[in-house]
Parts: structure tokens; C-alpha cells; sequence
């Protein structure tokens, strides 16, 4: 009976539609965090009866054929990468990309990451880095001696030196694209690598172009809605309870087969 493997394929489709929404609900407050959506394939058809296949000697055709599906299977996890709200923090090493782009962040194994995540900081060395303290890329080291720190939207570093009134310039903030941010692979952290699906880095200066922007004192939200979250975990608990009840239904009737005298 293939609606017993079939029920079972759908029960495991939705346990991982669940699991996708419970890591989107997980992550509501985590900084820059991109919502992800599990999406489905039927399987493989059995032909039966082909459509348009001849049926007769005359030459007649089958109009419609008989296939019969095997089920449904997980085809990808994808990630939203829609922009999040801007939240105001007044912190000078908050920083926010206001549209397309990511901060680039060299790892301990010499690769660089990307990220949308800017809440930074300052190490003992001065250098602007990331919570797990891995360098913003290229470096930026803010002086001792510096009492205030400005950065523009066009990624300009400058501080203000004890008893100077004008600003120094002392850095410029790249920021990265791709083509198919989508593409890149998520390694926790809210760190991604460069993948072939995502295509090449296109490194630039904030604003230039079609690159985003950088605001200062702001954090981009995750951008996972919770009511959008709560009504797909609704439907997803309804369609495994109704995949469940398809195998009940099939055993049922099984049990009707072998009770037959």
C-alpha cells in the first residue's frame, strides 16, 4: 500500500518544516539574523499508464494517463535576506548596513567571513572587532589618546584626539556583495562564507555601486516576523497531524484486508 510511505514521506517533510520555523523563532532577537524557508519537491511518478501513449490500434491517445506519486521530499532550506528593521543604540561601535552588503571579518584560519552583524567593539590593541573578537577587515585601530569616534555613511573612520577640535581620518570601512547572497554558507555566529552559489565578492566603499550604506550607533533586527512564524508552525502541525491520520487510515484498512475469511 503506497499511501503508508507516502503519509510516512509528508510526516518527515513537516517535521523539517518545524524545525525550520523553530530556528527562524529561536533567532527573532539575534542580531542581522535572515529567516530561512523549507521548500518541497513531489517525488519520482510511477507511469502506469503514460500520458499520450497510443491505446488502440487506430492510433487513439491516452488523453491523461494514470501517475501515481511516491510522496514529497525536502528540495532546499533558503534564506530570506529581505533587510531587517534599524534599531537605535547611540553605541559608536554599533554599526548597520542600510541596504545591500556585509561587513567583512577575518577568521582565526585566515579566511574572510561576512556578516550583517555590527555590534563591534574595541580589543586591548585598539583594533574595531567583532563579540568573538575576530578583526574587522581591513583593520582599523582606534588611538589611545582618541575621545570621540565618527564614522559616516560612506564608511569614513575619524576620531577626534585629546585637546584637537578637527577630526583625523584614520580608516575606511569596505563593505562586500554578491549576487546571490543566498548562496552563501551560514557557519554560526552570524558568520557566512563565500560559496560558487553565491558567486564572487564585489568589495567597494558604502553607497557606491548599489552598495548599502553605514549608520552609526544603529543595529539591523533579525527580520523573522512572529506572527508569520506562528501561523506557518499552525499549518505545519495541521498538515503532519493529517499525514498521520492518512497512515492510520491505511493501517485500517490493512487490518481489514487480513481479517477477510
Amino acid at each position: 500500500m503506497r499511501a503508508l510511505s507516502i503519509a510516512a514521506s509528508g510526516m518527515q517533510a513537516q517535521q523539517l518544516n518545524v524545525d525550520v520555523i523553530s530556528h527562524n523563532i529561536a533567532n527573532m532577537n539575534t542580531t542581522s539574523y535572515k529567516r530561512q524557508r523549507a521548500e518541497f519537491q513531489d517525488m519520482l511518478y510511477q507511469n502506469l499508464e503514460r500520458p499520450g501513449s497510443t491505446s488502440s490500434a487506430s492510433g487513439s491517445v491516452l488523453p491523461l494517463g494514470i501517475q501515481l506519486g511516491v510522496g514529497v521530499r525536502a528540495d532546499a532550506v533558503g534564506r530570506m535576506t529581505e533587510q531587517g528593521g534599524i534599531s537605535v543604540t547611540n553605541n559608536a561601535y554599533d554599526l548597520a548596513i542600510n541596504g545591500r552588503g556585509f561587513f567583512q571579518i577575518t577568521l582565526p584560519s585566515g579566511q574572510t567571513g561576512y556578516t550583517r552583524a555590527g555590534n563591534m567593539a574595541v580589543n586591548a590593541d585598539g583594533q574595531i572587532v567583532t563579540a568573538d573578537g575576530y578583526a574587522l577587515e581591513p583593520a582599523i585601530t582606534i588611538p589611545d589618546e582618541a575621545v570621540a569616534v565618527q564614522i559616516t555613511r560612506d564608511g569614513i573612520v575619524e576620531v577626534t584626539l585629546e585637546g584637537q577640535t578637527a577630526p583625523q581620518q584614520i580608516g575606511q570601512i569596505e563593505i562586500a556583495s554578491f549576487i546571490n547572497p543566498a548562496g552563501l554558507e551560514a557557519i554560526g555566529d552570524n558568520l557566512y562564507l563565500e560559496t560558487p552559489a553565491s558567486g564572487t565578492a564585489n568589495v567597494g566603499t558604502p553607497g557606491a555601486s548599489g552598495l548599502g550604506t553605514v549608520m552609526q550607533g544603529h543595529l539591523e533586527l533579525s527580520n523573522v516576523n512572529a506572527v508569520e512564524e506562528i501561523s506557518a508552525l499552525i499549518v505545519a502541525q495541521r498538515a503532519y497531524e493529517m499525514n498521520a491520520r492518512v497512515i492510520t487510515a491505511a493501517d485500517e484498512m490493512l487490518q481489514s484486508t487480513t481479517q477477510l475469511r
